[in-house]
């Protein structure tokens, strides 16, 4: 199989050759700038070119060909003019710029941060900080009121729009992607802003105190904000077409220990305000439905799976009750997983390569069995996880290939 067969095989639960793989196909399965820096030195595959930051918040590397095919990276990111959280800085016009230990990277030509006297870097837009960084840090914090947290008149107030602009680019991308590869093309393209979690960004304390007590006006906001999503998704459709694959999209609803809220709550109104989006999808295109959702959820992924979720990542089996034996007993029939092969929390960060591969050894089975399964770690690598853990990590959950190869084919025949 080549890498997209081998994709949409997983996706549609048919026999696969291999393990699938992920690395860097999403903002939520990548890598850290510096992190990348010291892999591609520690593979000898460094080419001279400074590391690529295409996500400014989390600093992100732009994962280079030789790496992905160094793991067998199946899957690719339709790359966004503009990535959310960029803080209004377009992606392009490179220019040279170095983290603070002297790594050197790329950044955009947009990227100006101010230098405040405490040594923190503070990114601005129209006028206002939009991010932050501290002094000796790697990443962007966001500063900023989203919606929810602002209150806004909604008689008035309308959710920002996908440019025509933007349109075009997608377009071109995803013709170049899909004639120039043979990956899985994996785009985000959620409402403007994520219904639950980023919504309340930056004021979040209010936002719940706002969901909790005014239920009509969250429901008139989600209105609003789920018409132009459709609307955006019929334009983005008829852009890409059936050149994309997979539609991921983040919005974390649960804390280490718990869910944010109830399962009640969530089913009264977050569930229907994703599932019109999901359902036209459904109803639509080929696409399949990637979530994203940091966090102890088990209790709340029955919800998700009637809300029209076909793919969860990251399966974060450090939060309580996200035992991946137990999600795959419980939900793999009717849930793919993407992501959970090692945790970024601990045993990949602070763990030594036989903790490691002990870890994979673990989780890799258990939510491969059957197919149904892209391997990738629980979220993006860490900036200070060593080379050589990310190596044994991908090298380790390979050893199942075998096993997958035998799973797969006996589910889809109905003996698994």
């Amino acid at each position: 199989m080549n890498s997209r067969e081998r994709i949409l095989a997983t996706l549609h639960r048919k026999p696969v050759d291999r393990l699938p793989v992920d690395l860097g196909g999403t903002r939520q399965t990548g890598i850290a700038a510096r992190a990348y820096h010291r892999l591609r030195e520690r593979l000898g595959l460094a080419t001279g070119r400074p590391v690529r930051v295409f996500d400014l918040c989390q600093m992100l590397a732009e994962v280079e060909q030789s790496v992905c095919d160094r793991f067998g990276a199946d899957c690719v990111w339709l790359p966004r003019p503009a990535v959310e959280y960029n803080f209004g800085i377009e992606n392009g016009n490179w220019k040279r710029w170095q983290l603070h230990d002297g790594t050197p990277v790329e950044v955009p030509g947009g990227f100006h941060p101010v230098e405040e006297p405490d040594g923190c870097l503070v990114l601005m837009h129209n006028g206002v900080p939009a991010g932050r960084m501290p002094r000796g840090g790697f990443y962007f914090e966001r500063v900023g009121k989203f919606p929810g947290a602002a209150h806004p008149n909604l008689s008035t107030w309308r959710p920002p729009r996908v440019a025509n602009s933007a349109m075009e680019h997608y377009a071109q991308q995803a013709e170049a992607l899909d004639s120039g590869t043979d990956k899985a093309i994996v785009a985000a393209f959620g409402p403007a802003y994520d219904l639950f979690y980023a919504i309340g960004h930056g004021g979040f304390e209010d936002w719940m105190m706002t969901f909790a007590s005014e239920p009509e006006y969250v429901q008139e906001l989600y209105g609003l904000m789920v018409e132009a999503w459709l609307d955006d998704l019929k334009r983005f459709y008829a852009a890409v077409g059936n050149r994309v694959h997979v539609i991921i999209l983040t919005d974390d609803f649960g804390m280490q220990s718990a869910p944010f809220l109830s399962e009640t709550m969530f089913r009264e109104l977050v569930l229907p305000a994703y599932k019109r989006g999901f359902d036209w999808i459904h109803a639509n295109t080929p696409w399949k439905v990637l979530l994203h959702s940091d966090g102890a959820i088990f209790s709340l992924i029955p919800a998700l799976i009637d809300m029209g979720v076909d793919i969860l990542n990251p399966v974060q089996t450090s939060a309580a009750g996200m035992d991946p034996v137990k999600i795959k007993a419980a939900f793999g029939d009717k849930l793919l997983f993407w992501g959970g092969a090692c945790d970024c929390q601990n045993t990949l960060t602070f763990g030594t390569p036989q903790q490691v591969a002990a870890e994979v050894r673990i989780n890799v089975p258990a939510l491969a069995r059957g197919g149904g399964l892209v391997l990738g770690s629980v979220h993006n690598i860490q900036d200070n996880v060593p080379p050589d853990n990310i190596i044994t990590m991908f090298d380790t959950a390979r050893e199942f290939d075998g096993f997958v190869r035998k799973t797969s084919a006996e589910a889809a025949t109905g003996r698994g």
